[in-house]
């Protein structure tokens, strides 16, 4: 993995998780900007995943990075779903813990790529 973009996309993921927060605070619905931004951080990690996972046999511990990999690509997906169904504050919330999430994931990718 690169860990210029991996940086990259774990800021992306965590200035999503700030929007949305600052969002849910303020009791908005969830609005185009977040809609947008998870989309973005989706295809970052898509990205990202087609990038790490063909070397996924020069980390050591390859089920937990597989796993890592695979989980980053599902949660952002999973959260646009819920937070588009739940019109209240609670939606941005939703994509907030799951950018968050995203966010640390990426990193600890990061770690394992590191001690290959």
């Amino acid at each position: 993995m690169f860990s210029a973009y991996s940086g990259w996309v774990i800021g992306a993921a965590l200035l999503l998780a700030v929007v949305s927060l600052v969002t849910a605070i303020r009791n908005r619905p969830m609005g185009a900007l977040i809609l947008a931004g998870l989309v973005l951080v989706e295809l970052a990690l898509v990205v990202q995943a087609v990038i790490a996972f063909p070397k996924a046999g020069q980390v050591t511990e390859q089920a937990t990075f597989v796993g890592y990999l695979i989980g980053t690509i599902v949660i952002p997906p999973a959260a646009l779903w819920w937070g588009r169904a739940e019109r209240t504050r609670w939606g941005p919330a939703v994509i907030a813990v799951a950018a968050f999430t995203a966010g640390v994931m990426t990193g600890r990718l990061l770690q394992l790529w590191d001690m290959a």
